[in-house]
């Protein structure tokens, strides 16, 4: 067995998010040698459950091994329906378990990645329901840092406890970045909120919810009411295809009509 190979993929598997619990079951595989394997990993964030089958194979010219992608299904709280998504791993542009998690939740996550070039730019994905692949994957959209979102500066318009300290501000931002929904305290007045908050880039906004997790603010629905949505200032968003680790921008599509999928 090549051992510099299973330490290789043990590293990458755990900082992928699947932890170090699935050491035992890659290298009895590897030790194997067959042409490709696949290991099982289980686990919930809050109430929602995960599963993911991480897919490998060995390279056709050495005894080497690729951990190529993972298919994750979630199945959410009080839902009958499972969400499925597959995730391609490479060099570049990888996805980890909990980043992916949330695209699936329909929550936004901020990523350096690097084009065909080989340059590094920095981007929010964000998964588009309405659309799949040929592999009946959905789509990724990307808003690029001139599409006008700025998350620092919708936080400051926010009147959030936690920003007023530097070591918390950092805090709340990577969270954010990672596509998590995070618990902060509103100032309103003079008295304290518990308000959870998402990123929302599509709208250049951070969406708000209260204690029982119900939207109280979000830009989209205001500019609706106020009858003042103008999409001549929506620049669209990129599409982001995964294949074998990396990305690129999708040609254009008509639009089909499609309901959303929930199984490959």
């Amino acid at each position: 067995m090549n051992e510099k190979n299973f330490e290789y993929l043990r590293d990458q598997v755990k900082y992928s998010g699947f932890g170090d619990g699935l050491e035992a079951q890659l290298r009895e595989n590897i030790k194997k040698q067959p042409l490709e394997f696949s290991v099982q990993h289980q686990t919930a964030f809050g109430k929602d459950e995960v599963t993911s089958t991480l897919n490998f194979k060995r390279s056709s010219i050495t005894d080497m091994y690729f951990f190529n992608n993972y298919q994750t299904s979630i199945k959410p709280d009080k839902s009958t329906e499972k969400v499925n998504q597959t995730f391609y791993m490479g060099k570049d542009n990888n996805i980890t378990l909990k980043e992916g998690y949330n695209l699936i939740s329909g929550r936004a996550v901020n990523k350096d990645l690097t084009n065909k070039e080989g340059k590094i730019y920095n981007a929010w994905l964000e998964m588009d329901f309405k659309q799949t692949d040929a592999a009946g994957n959905f789509r990724l959209k990307q808003y690029h840092q001139n599409y006008g979102f700025d998350l620092n500066k919708e936080l400051a318009s926010l009147p959030i406890k936690e920003l007023q300290n530097n070591q918390d501000r950092e805090r709340i931002i990577d969270s954010l970045q990672k596509g998590n929904r995070q618990l902060v305290t509103f100032l309103e007045n003079g008295t304290e909120q518990r308000r959870h908050i998402e990123a929302n880039p599509q709208f250049k906004s951070v969406t708000v919810y209260d204690a029982n997790m119900h939207r109280i603010y979000c830009k989209q629905s205001q500019q609706v009411s106020r009858g003042i949505a103008n999409k001549s200032e929506q620049k669209p968003a990129d599409e982001l295809v995964g294949g074998e680790g990396e990305y690129h921008r999708a040609p254009k599509k008509p639009k089909k009509s499609k309901s959303m999928s929930i199984s490959q």
